[in-house]
């Protein structure tokens, strides 16, 4: 046994220890420490924790770690609130973790439940601070009172909690004066303070709760979604995918300066960072459009705002996380004379991929090649063998009639289109290289295809092989290349 830990030389050095460690014998000797192994379903629940509390004090990390991940596979609302408060005790921070993630999406059934008035403060601190804690305002209000109820001698530490992680603006005012206020647990003022912000406030300024399911699609007709205005509402949300079997007029769409847009309802609040749609592209056109968001159908924030850009295709639409109930998609434009803005599928989630955005425009600002096929980036002008010869990131495989794109010299331009608006700062080009010619160009950028902007000038240059270019922020959608100033051979 002192082979597997040094508690037990320590233990066995002195004979006062020997009655102690007979319990710990009873649970650990037979089955662990002499193989190595324990068959933690031999054992009801309190004693695992007796088990875990034991590999804990006595340094047994391994036996800790696997009773920890026991716990995780037998975690239902009733021991919750235990192995909770057991995980804080001990630290163990991945259990911990775990517990609130269970909780945030049992939170009615835990506030409700006898472990909860078992919880100590900093437990329920922990639990009612966060915003995917998702239950009723009221109704975390209600099962505090009831946990100061069960310790009185807490209700000073209670209300100072409370103070700082409820959200008493969330709650009606007939709450706060009928049930909130006679607990005497908030001064008048307090609670006064509360009716004011509902007056002041815009609905979408509040501090809501959502539920959390990271990198989950929750915009599904299986986790209730439904879409609440817009014409053919049946197939955006499908599993299909709302291809249609018969053009466009089967896409779910609204008439552009119908400012209703379409409108996509949630099964129930979530919190979400990122949404994709699906714009129709079996043909040229291109839209503008912009994407609120919204708890109440009323008061509207505006998340994503491409009004002023020319789309297509995929747009993957990064902001900043947020509880939302009604994401609402408004078209402003399409290109073709078609006036209907047309939506294949649109997407919701909480992603955990790290990104970037302008707060300003809303451009995503990426920090990875945007310009390529898995991307939709597009050649529109160019001439080249292969069609996107100039994106499928092939910078080897080239020779004198194969792998590059062109343009004659004065006559037109080499023209790269992206599905949505950027915000980007760096771009490399390699030049044909395979003698010693050498370029001069220009690059320029736009967000309209109309008005462009000159972003690098190296016409009076002699360039070769790679270059990066610009390092000054721009918006970019259409990229246009000329490698029509000079050529040093033909």
């Amino acid at each position: 046994m002192t082979a597997q830990n040094d508690i037990f030389t320590q233990a066995f050095t002195s004979l006062g220890n020997i009655k102690y460690f007979s319990v710990v014998l009873l649970f650990l000797c037979r089955g662990y420490i002499y193989t190595a192994k324990l068959t933690l379903l031999e054992y009801k629940e309190e004693q695992v924790m007796d088990i875990l509390g034991l590999a804990h004090k006595y340094g047994f990390v391994k036996l800790q770690n696997a009773v920890a991940d026991y716990m995780k596979a037998i975690l239902n609302n009733r021991n919750l609130c235990t192995i909770f408060n057991i995980s804080q005790l001990y630290c163990l921070d991945d259990l911990t973790e775990y517990c609130l993630v269970f909780a945030d999406q049992n939170a009615s059934e835990v506030l409700t439940s006898q472990g909860f008035l078992q919880l100590s403060l900093n437990a329920v601190t922990q639990l009612i601070a966060r915003d995917s804690f998702c239950a009723s305002e009221i109704d975390i209000f209600c099962a505090i009172r009831e946990w100061v109820k069960a310790r009185p001698e807490m209700k000073a530490a209670a209300a100072e909690m409370l103070m700082k992680s409820l959200r008493l603006s969330l709650i009606s005012q007939q709450d706060l004066l009928n049930v909130v206020r006679p607990s005497g647990l908030f001064p008048p003022d307090t609670i006064l303070d509360a009716i004011e912000e509902q007056g002041r406030k815009r609905t979408t300024d509040l501090t809501h709760r959502g539920f959390l399911t990271p990198n989950t699609n929750i915009a599904t007709a299986q986790l209730g979604a439904i879409v609440i205005s817009g014409e053919a509402p049946n197939v955006l949300l499908s599993e299909a995918g709302g291809i249609p079997q018969d053009g466009d007029r089967s896409l779910t769409r609204h008439a552009i300066g119908d400012d209703e847009g379409i409108v996509v309802q949630l099964g129930r609040p979530y919190i979400i960072n990122k949404i994709i749609l699906q714009l129709w592209d079996r043909e040229t056109r291109m839209y503008s459009y912009y994407v609120e968001v919204s708890m109440d159908r009323r008061d509207w924030v505006r998340v994503i705002d491409y009004s002023k850009y020319l789309c297509r295709s995929r747009q993957t639409l990064y902001f900043e996380s947020r509880v939302v109930r009604y994401i609402r998609v408004v078209g402003t434009h399409n290109s073709q004379s078609n006036r209907m803005f047309h939506l294949v599928s649109l997407e919701a989630l909480n992603s955990s991929d790290e990104f970037n955005i302008d707060p300003k425009t809303t451009l995503l600002i990426p920090t990875t090649n945007v310009a390529t096929i898995e991307n939709n980036a597009l050649v529109i002008e160019g001439v080249s063998r292969c069609r996107n010869a100039l994106l499928n990131g092939q910078n080897s495989d080239y020779d004198w009639d194969n792998g590059y794109t062109c343009h004659q010299l004065n006559s037109g331009a080499i023209t790269i289109q992206l599905p949505q608006p950027y915000m980007i700062s760096t771009m490399r080009l390699l030049l044909w290289d395979c003698d010693d010619r050498y370029y001069s160009y220009y690059i320029e950028v736009s967000v309209d295809q109309i008005n462009w902007v000159k972003v690098i000038d190296r016409r009076i240059k002699q360039c070769s092989s790679f270059f990066e270019t610009f390092k000054v922020m721009k918006y970019l959608f259409l990229l246009k290349v000329r490698l029509g100033t000079f050529i040093s051979s033909y």
